[in-house]
């Protein structure tokens, strides 16, 4: 069987129990085959995430193109639920198995192998090559890329163009593309009612009942109707919560947690001034929480996304499809300092799931992609 690096070095990246915040010292085997091509390797340690930025300068000027990513993965679950070992990488009809086989170990060798052969290529190609990777993705993004791009921008660096290697294969490898993601933004919101007993409601305020008007009407409300890319923005509870857990109490309050997903038509400012309103014109005693945890971004057709969609073509023959759907991503901390963003990799339907997996036949057409994007790009 002839070798294929993309797969050995997918199961280096397996083997190491990368559960989030650990890094498990994946970072440094991808330094150690980045340095010897003339990568200047940093790592940014904040609190307990570690962090990478390498970054190769071409012998001209142009554009910088930074392939982003993270080592981390999710827990693995009971080891039962799975055909082996989650951190011993398997083959098993056609696919390849282990934690993080898709999301995203497969994708960040994938990188690798595709920036080894474009600079063995091209060894005085113009612009340069970055490579952004954090193991705090997974988690609550504290001490990850957020931080990275802070100390980048604190440099002044700008990045041109960033490809994410985000799982984003719905059917075929290359069929989707992320340009772009939903903002998220969380509410809580305590309702304050009189505690009493349900015989004597007249002595008491019963917060849920104060609630279920407003609720409705929060409920049925349109916020935007979306645009060209995103969506129109939903609004959903999560939690919601009152009573001490007796039969023969009236509530002295009522908690309600919610989310927003919401897209470039809408602000942070004017979603929450629209709750406010909301709750005043039932007239609640209330108070509420805000947490941001992502800003939507957005990056239209142009260089990036017509380069990696040429390659997908040329590669799979698959005409590729832009979408803002899912969750947050880094994009979204990356967007502060890049002019386009791309999330582009493999097959999504098992990640975060037992038996993760992904086709070993997409990991040698995902990296011809990766290196087909940087052929087009720094030319």
């Amino acid at each position: 069987m002839t070798p294929c690096p993309v797969r050995e070095l997918t199961e280096a990246l397996i083997r190491r129990r990368s559960v989030f915040p650990e890094d498990a010292g994946c970072q440094s085997v991808i330094a150690a085959r980045l340095a010897p091509l003339g990568f200047e390797c940093e790592p940014m340690r904040f609190g307990e995430v570690d962090n990478l930025w390498a970054v190769r300068r071409g012998a001209k000027p142009g554009p910088l193109l930074v392939f982003a990513g993270h080592t981390d993965v999710v827990p693995a679950g009971p080891r039962q639920w799975w055909h082996a070992d989650p951190f011993e990488p398997t083959e098993r009809d056609g696919h390849l198995y282990g934690r993080g086989a898709a999301d995203m170990k497969s994708s960040l060798a994938a990188i690798v192998v595709a920036i080894e052969e474009f600079v063995a290529a091209h060894p005085n190609h113009p612009g340069s090559i970055g490579v952004l990777l954090t193991s705090d993705e997974e988690g609550p993004a504290i001490d990850g890329t957020v931080r990275v791009v802070e100390a980048l921008q604190a440099r002044g660096t700008q990045i041109d163009y960033c490809i994410i290697g985000e799982p984003t294969s719905v059917d075929a490898l290359g069929d989707m593309l992320k340009n772009g993601r939903r903002g998220s933004l969380h509410g809580k919101l305590i309702v304050k009612g009189v505690q009493g007993h349900v015989a004597y409601p007249h002595l008491a305020r019963n917060p849920i009942h104060d609630l279920a008007p407003a609720l409705v009407a929060l409920v049925a409300e349109q916020w935007d109707s979306g645009n060209a890319y995103f969506p129109a923005t939903t609004w959903q509870v999560s939690n919601l919560n009152a009573g001490t857990g007796a039969g023969n109490v009236i509530p002295g309050e009522a908690t309600v947690n919610f989310n927003f997903r919401f897209s470039t038509a809408s602000t942070i400012e004017g979603l929450q001034s629209r709750v406010k309103a909301i709750l005043d014109a039932h007239g609640l005693d209330y108070s509420l929480e805000w947490t941001v945890s992502g800003h939507p971004f957005l990056t239209e057709r142009g260089a990036l996304t017509d380069a990696i969609a040429q390659a997908i073509r040329a590669e799979t023959g698959v005409e590729t499809e832009l979408s803002t759907t899912g969750g947050t991503s880094d994009g979204r901390f990356i967007a502060a300092i890049a002019r386009e963003v791309i999330e582009f990799g493999p097959h999504n339907g098992s990640i975060h799931k037992t038996n993760e997996h992904v086709a070993l036949a997409s990991l040698v057409p995902m990296k011809n992609i990766y290196r087909g994007t940087l052929e087009r790009l720094l030319k």
